[in-house]
Formats: structure tokens, sequence, C-alpha cells
């Protein structure tokens, strides 16, 4: 799965509005301003700034920007630790204070269905967005056969008999 995938499969106005929710002061606090401004492709970074560039990002997410999608992410979840916070707690993920070792191997705690009980269990808690963003972003960064999640997705065609 790539991450740019994650962003390109909420609306246009949920994207706008996970930009929108960017702290600059977040940011600065976690060391991601540089590494945004850059990525942005922003001379300034500004909440102005970002939400002027809000279709060239998505432009960028749909020609498969990888980086962008990667850096974007991490801002915008910066927003909703909360989130993240609850949801490594709930699926039982050692952390410390929301961020986990490189290379951790979390198959222990991603068994069949994790998205799904993620879902089920922080839907209506936390903005939608939000929360399927991280469910996805989770799933790239730990979960490497996981597919794109979206809630009420259908399911796979049973094999022909």
């Amino acid at each position: 799965m790539l991450l740019s995938e994650a962003f390109l499969s909420v609306s246009t106005d949920d994207f706008s509005s996970l930009v929108r929710g960017i702290s600059i002061g977040k940011l600065k606090t976690y060391q991601m301003y540089e590494t945004l401004k850059t990525r942005a492709h922003l001379a300034r970074l500004n909440t102005e700034g970002l939400r002027k560039a809000i279709p060239r990002l998505r432009a960028r997410l749909e020609d498969k920007d990888e980086d962008l999608a990667k850096d974007l992410a991490q801002a915008m979840l910066l927003n909703h630790m909360d989130l993240v916070l609850a949801v490594l707690g709930f699926l039982g993920i050692p952390h410390e204070n929301g961020f986990f070792a490189k290379g951790l191997d979390a198959s222990q705690w991603l068994t069949s269905g994790w998205q799904e009980r993620v879902h089920a269990e922080f839907h209506g808690k936390f903005p939608e967005p939000a929360l399927l963003l991280y469910i996805n972003h989770l799933a790239w960064e730990l979960d490497k056969t996981a597919s794109l999640f979206q809630p009420g997705g259908t399911a796979p065609a049973p094999p022909a008999a």
C-alpha cells in the first residue's frame, strides 16, 4: 500500500480539513517545521500558506509523492496525538508518547482484523478523517501486508467455482 492512497481515499474536503488542522507550533516543537516547509515547497510555512497549497499538495499525492505523504501524515498526526495514544494503547503496541522503536515487529499486535477492530472502537470518538489516516498510516508503517482500509469496504469476491 502506498501512503498517498490513504490521503486520496478521503474526500477533498476532509483532506483540506486535515491540512488546515496542522499546528505550526507543534511542527516546531517536534522539529518538523523545516522538513514540512521544504517537502511542501513553501517559501514560508504558515497557516495561510498551507491553506493555499492544499490543491497543489493533493495533486502531488495523486502523482504518488510518497515523501510528501510521509511528512504530511506525520504533521497531521501530531495534532491528533490523543488518537495515536488511544489506538496504540488499545492495540497494546509498546511506545513512548506515541512513538515506537524503528524496526518494531508489530505482528503480535496487528492480528487479522485489527483495522476493523480499531475503527469499531474509535469511530465517533475521534474525527473520522484522522482515524482513517492513522489506521492506514499504522498499516503502512508496521503492517506491510495490509491493504488500504476503508470502512464498509466491499469484501473480496469469493473464488470462482
